[in-house]
């Protein structure tokens, strides 16, 4: 092969290799978005003890089921029923406060509720050990 033919296919590859990283990389964060919406799902639903039994180790360690079923209801109850929610932000992180080091997606939805037109909701997926997305976190501002 010529110089020119083989710069130019070593070029390629690690275009290619380069592009794959990247679809992987989004792929994560679809993964994770799409962990976060099935969970979020339940919590709408009000199945606050099922989005407990779905979510990460971490999560289940730091809130008791019924601690946080109580907790969830108070903080979604004023709100009334959803209403919609649209993609703000999706955050990769290695390192997050007072959390173990691990593979995280922040991710903050604008969210409509009933009685509350504009809040702000923060869910926290986190690829546990067996590969699988679990929420490790949950906020409403």
């Amino acid at each position: 092969m010529m110089k020119k033919e083989m710069m130019g296919l070593l070029l390629a590859l690690s275009l290619l290799t380069v592009g794959n990283g990247v679809r992987a990389a989004e792929s994560e964060e679809e993964a994770a978005s799409l962990a976060a919406g099935k969970w979020l799902t339940l919590v709408d639903k009000g199945q606050f003890g099922q989005s407990w039994n779905q979510a990460s180790r971490y999560f289940k360690n730091s809130v008791k089921r019924g601690q946080w079923q109580a907790e969830v209801s108070a903080a979604r109850s004023p709100l009334g029923k959803f209403v919609e929610r649209k993609l703000k932000s999706a955050v990769p992180a290695k390192s997050l406060p007072g959390a173990p080091d691990g593979e995280y997606v922040v991710i903050q939805y604008n969210t409509a509720f009933e009685k509350k037109k504009a809040a702000v909701e923060t869910v926290t997926p986190v690829k546990e050990e067996d590969g699988q997305w679990r929420i490790a976190g949950y906020f409403i501002k």
